[in-house]
């Protein structure tokens, strides 16, 4: 689950209890889309988490492998915007279909209508992926940056496995049935959504959530479930197969506060489009946030080893919140967890620490810290003075 985030911590640091009290941030009207959990019938696999916090707020075998269809694409989207930012892959580049890929692709089932020696650039390539789930399009990007579709899906569980994703493996760029080879977990895709939106905030808001696609002329519209259905929603990605059913990887924000879900093994779209928002409601309208720290405020503190300054404070990303089931006002416990003391150097901004909030009968938030300042290396008159201060402390 997103424990996975989590590295087993060796030092625990500012254990502490507190209430808090104050407003509680509005969730707007719903309208008549009913807020509901979808039951065990409706989606074998159900998985509701609040990013900023990534507190699960609803959980159905989280960890169970399935095949994710079409969503495979949302680690191909990754993956090339991992490539944009290291310029190993430019928006502006223009690839061709090549004959081999479209024996294999070309009206493949979701398509760009591509052509064999058709050129198209990436920025086309990526919407068609995002927007229309284009199987060619997928395929066509693959080949051009790796060179062959299976150099690309070493690099997409290259990728998976440095995120952290360790229940999923890619045999295919756009997830086309393969009897299994492919499969990933809830835990998983959740991981995914997180890493894309928060690594690549622009990218994501520029190529993901469109209404549809008009590319040579032929309009195609987004399948998604919530896109202009649900207020704040910004979708990510659909799949189907028979294989594997109807999935889904969403997300919406709302008033600062970003949840996203995973569906899977639904029986057919329109159960699908409607447990998803019934669902997202549930989300926002089920709970009440309390705020624990504003933006920017210092959330603690964590020792430093051979460094000039023998402490470092820590901050969260963001404004820090727990989810309360509505109406309750629990005894908060937090907890700041790192392996330390910390190894300096350090760098403003690094990611160090992890801020563990829990509640009675709530699942935890846990949520990421980063170093407020740099930490050098300590010289050699920082390391008497450390030792001395060391000795008194």
């Amino acid at each position: 689950m997103l424990a996975r985030y989590l590295r087993p911590a060796a030092h625990l640091l500012s254990l502490f209890a507190f209430v808090i009290a104050g407003p509680v941030m509005a969730v707007p009207d719903p309208g008549n889309v009913p807020p509901a959990v979808p039951t065990a019938t409706e989606a074998p696999v159900a998985l509701l988490v609040d990013l900023g916090s990534g507190q699960i707020l609803h959980a159905r075998h989280p960890d169970a492998r399935f095949m994710p269809a079409s969503v495979t694409k949302v680690m191909t989207l990754y993956l090339a915007f991992e490539l944009i930012a290291q310029r190993r892959l430019d928006p502006a580049q223009v690839f061709a279909m090549s004959p081999e890929v479209a024996r294999e692709w070309r009206r493949k089932g979701s398509t760009m209508f591509l052509d064999r020696g058709e050129q198209v650039r990436v920025d086309d390539l990526l919407l068609g992926i995002a927007n229309v789930s284009a199987n060619d399009g997928a395929a066509v990007l693959a080949e051009g940056q790796a060179g062959s579709l299976a150099a690309w899906t070493a690099q997409m569980n290259a990728t998976a496995l440095a995120l952290g994703m360790t229940g999923s493996h890619f045999e295919s760029p756009n997830g086309w049935p393969d009897e299994g080879r492919t499969f990933t977990t809830a835990s998983d895709l959740v991981t995914l959504a997180r890493a894309m939106i928060t690594r690549h905030p622009d990218k994501f808001g520029y190529y993901i959530g469109r209404a549809g696609l008009d590319y040579k002329g032929i309009a195609q519209v987004n399948h998604d479930p919530m896109i202009g259905r649900v207020p704040g929603a910004d979708g990510i990605k659909t799949g189907f197969t028979n294989e594997a059913g109807f999935s889904y990887l969403g997300t919406a924000r709302r008033n600062g506060q970003r949840l996203v879900m995973v569906l899977a093994g639904v029986e057919n779209g329109r159960l699908r489009a409607r447990i998803a928002k019934g669902y997202i409601e549930w989300g926002f309208s089920a709970f009440d946030r309390k705020p624990l720290f504003a933006n920017g405020a210092i959330v603690g503190e964590a020792r430093v080893q051979d460094g000039d300054a023998r402490h470092v404070a820590l901050k969260a990303a963001g404004p820090v919140a727990i989810n309360l089931p509505r109406g309750s006002n629990p005894s908060l416990t937090a907890t700041i967890r790192y392996e330390g003391p910390l190894r300096a150097p350090l760098t403003a901004g690094q990611e160090v620490a992890m801020l563990e909030v829990t509640a009675e009968g709530v699942a935890p938030a846990r949520i990421p810290l980063y170093a407020a300042e740099s930490v050098g290396t300590a010289g050699p008159l920082d390391r008497i003075v450390n030792a001395i201060a060391g000795v008194f402390s």
